[in-house]
């Protein structure tokens, strides 16, 4: 299992992170710019990522104020979690983890970590922009 992750703390009370994170319409804010034909609901986003693939996430499992998890709908090129985790640092301060998860054999990982990685540090980045 190949684990990816970044973090970031951000001013907000742990409640007002989570149920941002807890909305996937929200998530459109967050993704690069080589992701478009986003369309989502609360629990499931359908996506495109240019040059790649289409992709569909779905929302299986909350838990209030700890932690969001996403997995795709549709058969993925190998297995992944995508999962969004909130802890609270101090009152009214809130740390936010981002995890992919993958199960990457030897050449899939020399191929996808890099790309996933700048995912994931780009949504960090842009929860702490948009969240402030």
């Amino acid at each position: 299992m190949t684990i990816i992750q970044n973090s970031t703390n951000i001013s907000l009370p742990i409640n007002q992170v989570y149920e941002f994170l807890n909305d996937l319409n929200n998530h459109e804010q967050l993704m690069p710019e080589n992701i478009y034909n986003w369309t989502s609901t609360k629990d499931e986003a359908k996506f495109t990522i240019k040059n790649m693939a289409k992709l569909s996430l779905k929302i299986t499992q909350r838990i209030e104020n700890k932690e969001i998890v996403c997995v795709p709908v549709d058969e993925a090129p190998f297995e992944i979690t995508l999962r969004w985790q909130v802890e609270e640092t101090t009152e009214g301060h809130t740390k936010a983890i981002f995890l992919i998860e993958a199960q990457l054999n030897m050449m899939m990982k020399m191929m996808a970590s890099g790309p996933l990685q700048k995912l994931v540090d780009h949504q960090v980045a842009r929860l702490r922009e948009v969240l402030g």
